[in-house]
């Protein structure tokens, strides 16, 4: 009899640490990544920070295999060594390995950039590496270790998501402005001053906000939010801001203050707010404001449904990005150009070597339920957004691009006969490029 009974407590036992062991949990951390005054941004030296800081804002999921990242953070870009040096270091801190950590720029421009790749190259060629610099962002590294680190105590259990979306109204339009041969004819910046320029179409865009949030019960924990643009509204004034998201996520913050709230920018690489911002600067609250509504109103319409951590996987796909034959010229241009081509370029140069040396890009997926976040590198037109969604219209399909910010613009196969800025000097890799991304893609969400 005493045998039987500590069989018994045995199998109970086993039951218990398995039963535990699975049990899907999430934490958030938020980070400042605001550097010091004096730090070279992107394109020009700090003399100040705005209102808000410039956040690094993430989660971690467990319980269902080994743990999942994602992160958002308020800069132009990381790129190359930099974006393998902090998704090795957050691996690290959130015990997993670095193809499952999810690291995505919102591009503002009055924020800092980082490669640690592109700030050895300048260094080795004797240059100066500007805002490649690193220092700030090792610290950023760090803080992000120790804040994860953190995190991993307080986690809560995940009984829920809620899936929500809504229209954003006149924020978003199509920066490539086409002629009647189907080539550019001008761009639609992100402050577009000739009316004629902002009265033309919003052209294709893809107007939703997408909100994937995580429940304990009744309790919000995280809230996810997902839109696709450009997300500047004037800059280079040396002054580092979160910019049109950072505003419209801080006001859905104070609104839902229990949960973390992150905001990815989707393939918004040739989408800009130009059509409905002539520059003047009252229209940053203005478009943050219209950003906000987008969010509230999904945030309303948000449905929750139950999951466990069975109902979590995650894929991840390394892809070799093709590059264009002309970046073998690109380091003699880097040596005769202005700063803000080396600010715009170095990277690539780097892109191009590492490629070379058969380094590849991680495309991935996390699938959660119904949901589904996709996870791209560079300035992805907005069409991969839009075909991603198409491929599985039967599931709530979000992207997130600026990942590994080295490829630059990523265009349609389309585009590059279409001409103009994107697809030119400002992108890395050639036209085969659309169908690397969208067989990924395709095998990742129909997987």
């Amino acid at each position: 009899m005493k045998h039987i009974l500590s069989i018994g407590l045995i199998i109970l036992c086993f039951h218990t640490t398995v039963k535990a062991a699975d049990t899907l949990k999430v934490c958030s951390f938020d980070v400042d990544a605001t550097p010091p005054v004096g730090t070279a941004l992107v394109y020009d030296k700090m003399t100040n920070s705005w209102d808000q800081s410039l956040r690094a804002k993430g989660i971690i999921l467990t319980g269902a295999g080994k743990p999942i990242v994602l992160c958002a953070i308020d800069w132009i870009g990381i790129a190359n060594e930099g974006y393998d040096e902090f998704r090795k270091a957050m691996a690290e801190a959130a015990g997993t390995t670095p193809d499952r950590v999810a690291l995505h720029a919102l591009h503002q421009h009055d924020a800092p950039v980082c490669d640690f790749g592109a700030e050895q190259w300048l260094k080795k060629e004797g240059m100066n590496p500007q805002g490649f610099e690193g220092t700030f962002a090792r610290e950023v590294i760090s803080r992000l270790k120790v804040a994860m680190i953190g995190a991993l105590k307080n986690a809560q259990p995940v009984t829920h998501i809620g899936l929500g979306k809504a229209e954003v109204y006149k924020v978003a339009s199509n920066r490539r402005i086409l002629g009647d041969d189907k080539k550019v004819i001008a761009s639609r910046t992100s402050a577009t001053r000739d009316s004629s320029i902002r009265a033309r179409p919003e052209g294709l865009i893809d107007p939703i906000v997408s909100l994937i949030s995580f429940w304990n019960n009744n309790k919000p924990l995280a809230v996810l939010s997902y839109y696709a643009t450009h997300p500047q509204s004037y800059y280079r004034t040396g002054v580092a801001n979160p910019d049109i998201p950072g505003v419209a996520r801080f006001f859905r913050q104070l609104s839902v203050p229990d949960a973390l709230h992150l905001h990815f920018n989707g393939a918004g690489g040739n989408i800009t707010v130009g059509k409905y911002n002539d520059g003047a600067k009252e229209n940053r609250l203005l478009l943050a404001e219209r950003l906000a509504d987008g969010m509230l109103r999904a945030w309303q319409q948000t449905k929750k449904e139950k999951i466990t951590a069975a109902d979590v996987k995650w894929e991840s796909l390394p892809v070799a990005l093709p590059i264009k034959p002309s970046l073998d010229n690109l380091g003699e241009l880097l040596h005769k150009e202005t700063s803000v081509f080396i600010a715009n370029n170095a990277s690539k140069q780097v892109f191009m070597e590492r490629t070379k040396q058969g380094k590849k890009v991680d495309i991935s997926c996390l699938k959660i339920g119904n949901a589904r976040m996709v996870h791209l590198p560079g300035e992805c037109f907005i069409e991969y957004q839009l075909a991603a969604k198409a491929m599985r219209p039967d599931l709530f399909v979000t992207v997130a691009a600026y990942g590994d910010y080295a490829p630059g613009y990523i265009g349609t196969a389309e585009a590059y006969n279409e001409g103009g800025y994107e697809t030119g000097q400002a992108s890395a890799v050639t036209a085969e490029v659309e169908k690397v991304l969208l067989k990924a893609m395709n095998q990742l969400l129909r997987k």
